[in-house]
């Protein structure tokens, strides 16, 4: 089992908090053991955070990666739609110049 170090931060904090929670008669045998169960804890807690936010990161990441990839697909989407509902009127129009075209021919 490795030791982890605990900054001087923490250490501090867990002295403040034992000196708070300390009761009469207590030995500073009990109270050193009280001290480095908070550092623990205090640790612990630290990490577990730190873990937290990093995996909340990473989601944040992907889902705004799925995002952009979203609004960049609805984007060509919209481009298609556009063409689609363009080709009707282009091919009626190509058929009514080919009609002339062909009534003028023909009458010449």
């Amino acid at each position: 089992m490795r030791k982890t170090k605990v900054s001087t931060e923490v250490q501090e904090e867990a002295l403040i908090i034992t000196k708070k929670i300390q009761k009469e008669g207590q030995t500073k045998e009990q109270t050193k053991l009280i001290v480095q169960g908070i550092q623990k804890g205090i640790a612990e807690y630290k990490k577990s955070a730190k873990n937290k936010q990093r995996k909340l990161d990473k989601y944040n990441k992907k889902m705004k990666a799925e995002f952009e990839h979203k609004q960049e697909m609805k984007t060509t989407g919209e481009d298609v739609k556009l063409k689609i509902k363009i080709l009707p009127w282009v091919l009626l129009g190509l058929s009514w110049l080919g009609f002339i075209t062909y009534l003028v021919y023909k009458s010449a």
